[in-house]
């Protein structure tokens, strides 16, 4: 698993580059304030339950939460599932929300 700031994720879509991001917050968290995941929570990821994501296995996915606790366990499960290409974003939208929606 690799990792990103959120500075460096926020530069890829300001380039407007096409790239697959999980949101695995809870749905009211992902409704307050979110950067257009496909939401999934972690308990979905946990009980095998990733229909929406199975086509992204060979893609490169940033995963993120609220602060990059969450997205880190969900990226080492989606490894043992065979996803060869997740990224967490490193503070989550904790990080997101204080240094680059301001």
């Amino acid at each position: 698993m690799q990792t990103i700031s959120v500075e460096a994720l926020n530069e890829k879509l300001v380039a407007g580059e096409s790239i697959n991001l999980v949101d695995v917050r809870e749905p009211h968290e992902h409704a307050d304030f979110n950067i257009g995941g496909i939401l999934l929570p972690l308990g979905q990821v946990q009980t095998m339950q990733i229909d929406e994501i199975e086509d992204l296995r060979d893609k490169e996915v940033y995963v993120y939460c609220r602060s990059g606790n969450r997205s880190g366990q969900a990226c080492m499960i989606l490894e043992q599932m065979g996803f060869t290409n997740l990224v967490n974003v490193s503070g989550g939208m904790l990080a997101w929300q204080d240094r680059i929606a301001k």
